[in-house]
């Protein structure tokens, strides 16, 4: 399909056109002429042109309209070469902060930065004197002068793919570093890179003629283009085309090469080239010290702690709550409130430099922050954790069938052989009602829909046997339709495993369908906990009820504007003093700005954190 939009495009069928003709005299020109291009005839020295010799002869009388057309072999493989060397070494230059790690990754990009801001004929003379003459040199040369434009170009596409979702996956299983890349990252930044060295060969190609015409590669009795063009200078005035035509040879590979990179970037959709301020008399203490009786999960002032660049940024700020065995739990509230934070943290997936800290994190029976045996943690994660990312096309991997990604799962966590594996993966594809899974699992991310991906999603979850599923905004990019769709199917998913589930989500009406219990989170805190179909009559606090409001409903009066939140979301690393919602709260006054309210629960166990909230009856304290 791809080589077919190629040849449809005009400077593609030209460029190809071109290709073809130059790697074809490339590959027979010595064969059939270089009798005719060495023969020395001294009755027709430096003739002009003429029916038996097209451009003339050189000072031995040797036809150069041949010595042309065999020359084409030296200077695209000598051109090839120093291509092949600059992407090589781009490639390990550029991929270095991930394999050496940061500290030495980044003395390598900042040498990378320096060379990079040097002319390339600067850089190509430099290390021709290094090397000395000859073609080999003069290879190594003009291929370690283009290394840093490759390294630049490479360090910008892996560090774009490095931070998808299914590298870090891959990473938190365990898999090494070479691994990651040469299965995870480099198939995704193939292509770029390979049109960008199709381009780079023309310009490969003009500085090797240019090497060789200065003297500094191809040598006697060797010849290239670039040396031809060298031999032809002294008669130019008489014999012009002695000079001009491996010139022209010159422009015409050059112009095949370019016109060829520049079809493949259309066809490939590639465009041109402190301390933490606490508020005064807030609790410190928890009363909920011990795992919640027959809870899956088990969170105790869980803490998550980011690198800023003046100081901490708290992203999760003591959040305490239980999911029971088949219980729904919605997690509701504005970007930035520490949702997705708090669902990374409990899945484990949360890295150096990040901190993690709670009293407890019990997942099914073990406390992830005792530390363990990685791989058995990992294996326990794997088999009993389902997570369903936001956009599943970051989550599956482009340059990798559907298939064989489900079977992965097993494979890794369950130790199944790959045939095994792979009639998993189709019977859990079947599951999620994908039709024709045998074939669906053996098709590409980009073959699925945005709802066959998320289905697909939820079968990798299914590939163990999952105990909790963490679902963070599954049905954000999808129409109405197929959300709806979605959400039957992690429902039906819940009746038939008996899996609780976490549910992430802007969406309060979508919460309040799917969910049986509601956490709402602001600034990093949970601020209400309170049943799902209570949502909208009971919420107490003022952010609960402005996230209800802003909701449009049947009922809503079309006359009047709709409901918003004043204001925007505390940005994390400036999280006031005293309540952190104060600057957006009508009901705020001094006292609210100076303490920030403790999380309160009452008798019916919904719990608040407000100082303005209605009076009800009230048993314990918990810090959120």
């Amino acid at each position: 399909m791809r080589a077919a939009r190629v040849l449809l495009r005009p400077v593609g069928l030209a460029g190809i056109g071109l290709l073809v003709l130059v790697v074809l005299v490339a590959a027979f020109g010595p064969i059939l002429w270089d009798g005719r291009a060495t023969v020395v005839d001294t009755d027709h020295l430096l003739a002009g042109p003429s029916a038996d010799h097209w451009i003339g002869t050189d000072n031995l009388g040797r036809d150069l309209f041949f010595r042309v057309l065999v020359a084409t072999r030296l200077s695209i493989v000598l051109a090839l070469a120093a291509t092949a060397i600059s992407i090589v070494l781009g490639v390990v230059l550029g991929a270095a902060p991930m394999l050496a790690g940061r500290r030495v990754g980044r003395v390598i990009t900042w040498a990378v930065n320096v060379l990079v801001a040097f002319p390339g004929l600067l850089l190509v003379l430099f290390f021709a004197v290094i090397f000395g003459v000859g073609a080999r040199g003069a290879a190594l040369a003009v291929g370690l002068a283009g290394a840093p434009g490759f390294a630049r170009l490479c360090h910008t596409l892996v560090a774009g793919v490095s931070e998808r979702d299914y590298v870090a996956a891959a990473r938190i299983a365990g898999v090494g570093r070479f691994r990651v890349l040469f299965r995870h990252v480099l198939p995704n930044v193939a292509e770029p890179l390979i049109v960008n060295a199709t381009m780079a060969a023309g310009s490969v190609l003009l500085s090797f003629a240019g090497l060789s015409f200065l003297g500094l590669g191809v040598q006697a009795p060797s010849y290239d283009w670039g040396r031809l063009m060298q031999d032809g200078l002294n008669g130019i005035y008489i014999h012009p085309l002695a000079a001009l035509a491996p010139g022209l040879a010159v422009i015409l590979a050059g112009l095949a090469f370019n016109l060829t990179g520049e079809a493949l970037a259309g066809a490939f959709g590639i465009g041109d080239v402190a301390t933490v301020r606490t508020a005064l008399g807030q609790a410190t203490a928890t009363e909920l010290t011990a795992p919640v009786p027959g809870a899956v999960l088990s969170v105790d002032d869980l803490r998550v702690t980011l690198p800023g660049v003046h100081q901490p940024v708290h992203a999760v700020r003591g959040v305490t709550f239980a999911i029971k065995d088949g219980e729904a739990v919605g997690v509701v509230g504005e970007s930035g409130s520490g949702k997705s934070m708090t669902a990374l943290a409990v899945a484990d997936l949360i890295e150096q430099p990040a901190r993690v800290e709670a009293n407890h994190l019990v997942f099914a029976g073990e406390d992830l922050t005792v530390p363990g045996d990685p791989e058995s943690r990992r294996k326990h994660l794997g088999t009993s954790l389902a997570i369903v990312f936001q956009d599943p096309m970051t989550s599956f991997n482009p340059a990798h069938r559907i298939g064989p990604q489900l079977a992965e799962v097993s494979r890794a966590h369950q130790g199944l052989r790959r045939r095994a594996a792979l009639a998993r993966a189709v019977d859990r594809l079947r599951a999620v009602r994908i039709r024709e899974p045998e074939r669906r699992a053996r098709q590409y991310p980009f073959q699925f829909s945005g709802g066959m991906r998320q289905r697909a999603m939820i079968g990798m979850g299914l590939m163990g046997t999952p105990r909790l599923i963490i679902a963070d905004e599954p049905t954000t990019s999808l129409d109405v339709t197929v959300q709806s769709q979605v959400l039957a199917l992690l429902a039906e998913v819940r009746r038939d495993t008996g899996a609780a589930l976490l549910l992430i989500s802007h969406d309060v009406s979508v919460v309040t369908d799917v969910c049986d219990r509601v956490l709402v989170m602001y600034a990093g805190r949970i601020v209400e906990e309170l049943p799902a179909a209570d949502l909208r009559t009971l919420a107490r606090h003022p952010y609960t009820k402005a996230l209800v409001a802003a909701v449009p409903d049947m009922e809503t009066d079309l006359d009047r504007p709709l409901a918003v939140i004043p204001g925007v979301p505390i940005d994390p690393p400036h999280v006031p003093i005293g309540c952190a919602f104060a600057a957006r709260c009508p009901l705020a006054d001094d006292h609210c700005r100076a303490v920030d309210p403790p999380l309160l629960a009452d008798a019916a166990g919904n719990r608040v954190a407000c100082h303005k909230a209605a009076p009800h009856s009230v048993t314990s304290k918990v810090t959120a």
